[in-house]
């Protein structure tokens, strides 16, 4: 192996393509030379690189966080890919090989190969963006473009097709490139027991088949999903367990952990008594008296929810509806709800909908401009629902009214009945 060739091949291919194509075309070479001396060397850079990113940096999965290998199923996973990757090359050059003659070109397998081969170039080289934050990715996605202008500018001194028909040849030939790229993806991470990070991704998760060495920082969302989808495993069992033991109230204990695994809860809770809920009704809202006041508690299968509720008003007809819910064992979904961090917002021309994060808040507004009338909801202590609605002069109205709220005080309540497992 003479590196400094090697390096000099590089940077005259990137920097000098046309030039260093027509060098190209009429040189003799041999597969096992083109593999040995070139290919081999090349494309374990991102391999290297991607195995010590999955086994060390980690890779950042958007609203779920950073996703870990193990140093096995990293290095199983680099090297699945590394030998797929050689394979990947000779098969797109028997593609190459075999369009020749469909853009008037001459058929010639060992140039086949050192048209895809060089071409490959730039993405290789590129794989070095795995170990950089930030623009790393960028400069991956660079390469992968640049080595279709590398294969475009190379197939007329190669293959021998006239100019003109280039695009059409290139056009066809990354359309294969591409659909083998899936298939490699797809068998390594068969292979290797890593589809989470090649396609599996949330799907697998939520199903509680977390990938064999593939972990997620434990306060991440990745890592609250996969602590939820234990839960559930774990509960699944038990109920499996009980089922067979023929005890009806075995089983109904057991049904009622499955639907608080199934809701985010790890643990039972005792919902707030009625009236304790129905304290944080204030006498007058935004200006407006009460009027009307209910509240009420209601349970089944170890689970229970309480629910206070208000209505606002004054003589010139304007009204405000207040709801405060407890959902108890429940209380798992709001926590749910938040770890995707997910923001969403729809607009019409009368009004909107969205529901966003305020800190650790999750907020949800709608309004319509017409009719003056909307809701402004908050969830406090990711157990408490409160949330204002009717007619005000503006949106931000509901959104003071809310404040009247003694919403600190019931945060405080979060854990009040949670029952030790």
């Amino acid at each position: 192996m003479d590196l400094n060739k090697l390096l000099a091949r590089v940077k005259a291919i990137l920097l000098t393509p046309k030039t260093e194509w027509r060098v190209i075309g009429g040189e003799t070479a041999t597969t096992g030379g083109l593999y040995s001396g070139y290919i081999c060397l090349l494309a374990a850079v991102p391999a290297l690189c991607g195995f010590i990113k999955m086994a060390t940096l980690g890779y950042s999965v958007p609203f779920l966080g950073t996703m870990h290998l193990s140093v096995a199923a990293a290095l199983s996973t680099g090297l699945t890919t590394y030998v797929l990757t050689l394979i990947g090359v000779a098969v797109v050059s028997l593609i190459v090989n075999a369009l020749a003659p469909t853009f008037g070109g001459q058929k010639s397998s060992i140039q086949a190969l050192k048209v895809v081969a060089y071409s490959y170039t730039a993405s290789w080289v590129a794989g070095l963006g795995y170990l950089l934050p930030g623009i790393g990715m960028l400069l991956v996605f660079a390469g992968a473009v640049y080595s279709i202008y590398l294969l475009y500018l190379g197939l007329p001194s190669t293959m021998k097709c006239p100019p003109e028909r280039a695009t059409g040849y290139t056009v066809v030939t990354i359309i294969v490139a591409i659909v083998l790229s899936v298939v490699i993806g797809m068998v390594a991470g068969t292979v290797t027991g890593t589809r989470a990070m090649m396609g599996g991704g949330l799907g697998a998760l939520a199903l509680g088949h977390q990938p064999s060495g593939v972990t997620f920082d434990a306060d991440s969302a990745g890592g609250k999903l996969n602590q939820w989808s234990q839960q559930m495993e774990a509960a699944g069992k038990q109920l499996e367990a009980a089922q067979k033991t023929g005890d009806v109230q075995a089983q109904g204990e057991a049904v009622g952990k499955a639907i608080a695994a199934a809701t985010g809860g790890s643990t039972q809770v005792e919902a707030l008594a009625p009236d304790r809920l129905k304290s944080f009704l204030p006498e007058t809202l935004a200006g407006l008296k009460r009027v009307d006041v209910s509240a009420s508690r209601s349970g089944a299968l170890g689970m229970q929810v309480a629910e206070a509720k208000a209505r606002y008003s004054a003589e010139g007809g304007q009204a405000l509806d207040l709801e405060i819910t407890d959902m108890g064992s429940a209380k798992g979904l709001m926590a749910l709800a938040g770890i995707a961090d997910v923001e969403q917002e729809h607009q019409t021309q009368t009004g909107y909908d969205k529901t966003y994060k305020q800190g650790d808040t999750l907020v949800h507004e709608q309004w319509d401009s017409v009719a003056k009338h909307g809701e402004y909801s908050v969830v406090v202590g990711q157990r408490f629902s409160v949330k204002v609605s009717g007619t005000a002069g503006k949106s931000d109205d509901l959104k003071s009214a809310l404040g009247g709220v003694d919403l600190a005080g019931l945060g405080a309540l979060k854990n009040e009945g949670v029952k030790t497992p």
